[in-house]
């Protein structure tokens, strides 16, 4: 599907994971790509791999925490290519902890790269989006913005306020032509999810504990990276045109099923 064609989009956190796969999808569909990263190996084999499929794709090592990074981020993606008509904001990391347990610096760190992060990006792209006539705005948010597990605060709480940071700008630029919209996944088996797995494997794999998490989905698997990515580009493209303001829940039905279960 060539529904990009032309169109310039920022992707954050665009050299792992979903981000990665958002920026392929993207440009497979005639977009001029500009991802960034947080170091620059992982940018450089994003572009690398990428460019290998002969997709339109440039992009450097950003802070998304850093206003000076997104404000340079912002004008690069101009400059490269003309104007900016779609961001999407995927940055993010995870981390475990209590409101107790968290040190205020950990605190500190996830806020500033999942919600901060989106901020800035937002701040610095959304007046190129406007010298456009408009455009589309994708933050990836969680499920975990409408429901827990144990010891994550950090995470939810960011993840949250991202849902409403999402609906606050669907509102302020509405008459710019703007929309703003969340996609909220469940399990996705990218290397944060993998991270994680290996940090609570106890005695099994990572690929077990993979398998194991995907059970708590109803379709009984973790998500690929793609079927995100496939809800962002829906979200970014005119096929949503009188959609803003909303969050996209991509979660294997996560969220509908309650956990009691009937006797047999």
């Amino acid at each position: 599907m060539r529904d990009f064609e032309g169109k310039v989009a920022v992707v954050t956190g665009g050299s792992l994971g979903i981000g990665r796969t958002a920026a392929r999808r993207l440009a497979a569909g005639g977009a001029f790509v500009v991802l960034c990263g947080h170091d620059d190996e992982s940018v450089e084999e994003a572009l690398a791999e990428l460019r290998g499929e002969e997709l339109e794709v440039d992009g450097r090592r950003a802070d998304v925490s850093s206003a000076a990074d997104m404000q340079g981020l912002a004008q690069f993606a101009a400059k490269r290519y003309g104007g900016i008509d779609i961001l999407v904001c995927s940055a993010g990391i995870q981390r475990y902890g209590t409101v107790v347990d968290t040190p205020e610096d950990l605190w500190d760190e996830v806020l500033a790269v999942n919600l901060k992060g989106v901020f800035l990006a937002a701040k610095f792209c959304v007046p190129e989006l406007r010298r456009r006539g408009g455009g589309a705005i994708v933050n990836v948010a969680s499920v975990q913005a409408f429901a827990a597990q144990p010891g994550v605060v950090a995470y939810a709480a960011s993840k949250g306020a991202i849902v409403a940071l999402t609906k606050a700008m669907a509102i302020d630029h509405a008459a710019d032509n703007i929309r703003c919209n969340a996609v909220c996944p469940g399990s996705v088996d990218t290397p944060m999810l993998r991270w994680a797995a290996d940090l609570f494997k106890g005695e099994s794999t990572v690929e077990q504990t993979v398998t194991t998490w995907g059970r708590a989905h109803p379709l009984g698997r973790v998500a690929r990276a793609d079927e995100v990515a496939e809800a962002i580009a829906f979200l970014a493209s005119d096929r949503s045109s009188f959609v803003t303001g909303t969050e996209l829940r991509v979660d294997g039905g996560l969220l509908t099923q309650i956990a009691v279960a009937l006797p047999e």
